[in-house]
């Protein structure tokens, strides 16, 4: 990526702050007890969920009795556990790891990889990356590469490069964003859906440093047309090239059996107005090679 042309509106240095994950629960009875109440289940509804005796339930979030690992894993689908917390609840209770998490460019997951490029490639000229669980890119493409080096600090793009925090910190995207607490809200709704699926203390830690940043300026109000319950999202900025227009929407994998693959996601962006059309096929003409980020 090139360095970030200067911008005359640039605000004062804002820098990152350090960012701790709060500890989380260590026995299976600890584990158990924040799923289930995570899920918003007493243990009698637990228990009937899971077809066992509430005092069953009892004695495991007590650590009076030691589950077997199929009941680990009968928990785990009642209450809708992700993959890579599955595999720590099963470490609490003294059962190895079910699910494997490999990195995208392991060997075994090259079909996958394969597969990413070409939606990233495909997209182009249209901007679109690949993320993990916290949202940081894994792999972008040449438009995505285009857009972001131009208008963030260049600190913002020292790996991993995390987009909620290119969107929101005030030397990344946010100064130019239009509809900035519309983006806002949209972004740290999702994130708490996020947390409220997964629990995850890592997405937790980036719900509290964003929330760290200066609120959106009056200016930044405008509430773009075109959301579609979460769907689909406007997204507005001034660019070096001019007032871009796009939308976005996100695409994941569906029910894969390794933790990379169930937490990997596509953002893909679409203009939403001839002129942002326009920029973005000059920059691919301007940019003909692609690049992954890893």
């Amino acid at each position: 990526m090139t360095s970030p042309a200067p911008s005359s509106h640039r605000p004062p240095r804002h820098p990152l702050p350090h960012r701790v994950a709060p500890a989380g629960p260590t026995s299976f009875g600890d584990h158990l007890r924040t799923w289930r109440q995570q899920r918003h289940l007493s243990q009698l509804a637990l228990a009937d969920e899971a077809d066992i005796s509430p005092r069953h339930v009892s004695f495991m979030e007590t650590g009076r009795t030691n589950p077997s690992r199929d009941m680990v894993l009968r928990l785990c689908d009642r209450l809708a556990v992700p993959l890579r917390e599955r595999n720590a609840l099963l470490v609490s209770a003294g059962y190895a790891p079910m699910y494997r998490e490999r990195a995208l460019d392991d060997p075994a997951l090259a079909a996958a990889r394969q597969a990413v490029e070409l939606v990233l490639k495909g997209h182009e000229p249209c901007p679109a990356i690949a993320l993990d669980r916290c949202w940081n890119v894994v792999a972008a493409n040449q438009a995505a590469h285009a857009l972001l080096a131009a208008h963030v600090s260049p600190a913002l793009l020292v790996p991993p490069i995390n987009v909620f925090r290119l969107s929101l910190h005030p030397e990344g995207l946010a100064p130019r964003i239009a509809n900035l607490a519309q983006w806002r809200a949209h972004l740290l709704e999702r994130l708490r859906q996020q947390i409220q699926a997964t629990a995850d203390p890592a997405l937790m830690a980036l719900q509290a440093e964003l929330q760290q940043y200066p609120a959106p300026p009056e200016s930044s109000n405008l509430v773009l047309a075109g959301e579609m319950l979460g769907v689909v999202m406007p997204f507005c900025f001034e660019s070096v090239h001019g007032m871009l227009s796009l939308i976005s929407t996100t695409t994941i994998f569906g029910t894969p059996v390794d933790v990379t693959l169930q937490e990997l996601a596509v953002e893909s962006f679409f203009p939403a107005d001839d002129f942002t059309s326009r920029v973005l096929r000059k920059l691919a003409q301007e940019n003909a090679a692609p690049q992954v980020v890893t």
